[in-house]
């Protein structure tokens, strides 16, 4: 917890002052200066003061508060059936809110071809036909989230949407720094619940489900913040799923070798299932199995299992991506013996599938 710095503590202080004088008025001005400077004030019995740093960004207490609309064949009913994309805070009015308090795809759509218009006149480049979101678990480790977002950033037009858990060593923080620099391209929410991978109440697969209910454009890209980009990976992707019956395209695909018990790389082309380092899928065809794997509470496995679930070909594209990987905390940096024990218990609903 911050310090108050001593301009919060006087405030605090001219304010108790005004109580003690039955000062009232007084006493509710202050408490709004206190307010405006970030801070809550606290009224203890002994006739003193606690003082709180207010949140800077809105919390939610769980993954599942988060409120979402109801979704039709990949958008909110009643909406138009337009390409859509994420929806960006700071660059939507209160009138382009729909009645779930989120903006309006349409409104999205057209803020959104505004702010790339020039970008993209400019670069000369072929326009997808399809719209993306980069989608981000946020679970720590904010270097790493500073040099993953920074590099889609740089090198992709997608938009992006994260979801941070519980703020864990202040990445929470570094994403909303984030997306107050980038209006346009950011849009971040914030749960008090930490994952379950570090002690927490937050699983992955239904966290992962929550973002995909967020979105709103028309391909989902699963990322972990271990992924870096050195060049535009995603359209690559996009160009894939152009294809009618392809669902998924990814950066890495595997197999199974015979029994199912151990997987090989795939190389490119159809592959049986992709790997959750960056994958993007069709959106709509994803949330019409439901999402992610429900029972999923660790990641490991899960994008197996979500994969083989997915209703169409998955394809890894004919020409190596520009992305490099760095240290996959999620593998290294979780205790081994629950990376096992979760591991095992979403492998044997893999198995299950296989068997099918």
């Amino acid at each position: 917890m911050s310090k108050p710095p001593p301009n919060v503590v006087e405030i605090a202080e001219r304010r108790a002052a005004a109580r003690a004088d039955n000062d009232f008025e007084a006493a509710d001005r202050l408490r709004h200066e206190l307010v405006e400077e970030g801070w809550d004030v606290y009224d203890t019995p002994a006739g003193g003061f606690e003082l709180t740093e207010r949140p800077r960004y809105e919390i939610w207490p769980s993954v599942r508060s988060i409120p979402v609309s109801s979704i039709v064949e990949g958008r909110p009913p009643g909406e138009p059936d337009v390409k859509s994309t994420v929806p960006y805070p700071g660059s939507i009015t209160e009138t382009a809110l729909n009645d779930a308090g989120t903006p309006s795809m349409a409104a999205s759509q057209a803020l959104w071809d505004g702010a790339l218009a020039t970008s993209r006149v400019d670069r000369q480049i072929d326009i997808p036909k399809l719209t993306a979101s980069v989608a981000l678990l946020v679970d720590g480790w904010p270097d790493d989230v500073r040099a993953c977002v920074s590099a889609v950033l740089a090198h992709s037009d997608a938009g992006i949407i994260a979801l941070d858990l519980g703020n864990v060593e202040g990445a929470g923080d570094v994403l909303h720094e984030l997306a107050e620099a980038n209006p346009d391209r950011i849009r971040v929410w914030h749960v008090a619940e930490k994952p379950h991978w570090r002690g927490g109440t937050a699983e992955w697969g239904p966290a992962r489900t929550k973002l995909l209910q967020l979105d709103t454009a028309d391909v989902h890209v699963v990322m972990d913040s271990s992924t870096i980009l050195e060049g535009d990976a995603i359209r690559p992707l996009l160009r894939a799923l152009e294809v009618p019956d392809v669902v998924g395209a990814g950066w890495k695909g595997v197999e199974p070798e015979p029994g199912g018990t151990e997987w090989r790389d795939a190389g490119a082309g159809e592959v049986p299932a992709l790997l959750g380092y960056l994958f993007a899928v069709n959106r709509a065809k994803a949330l019409r199995i439901g999402g992610f794997p429900e029972h999923a509470r660790f990641y490991r496995n899960a994008d197996l299992e979500f994969s083989l679930m997915l209703p169409g070909r998955l394809v890894v594209p004919e020409k190596d991506l520009p992305v490099r990987q760095a240290r996959h905390r999620g593998y290294f940096d979780t205790e081994a013996g629950y990376r096992d024990e979760e591991s095992k218990r979403t492998y044997d609903r893999v198995l299950a599938l296989l068997r099918r």
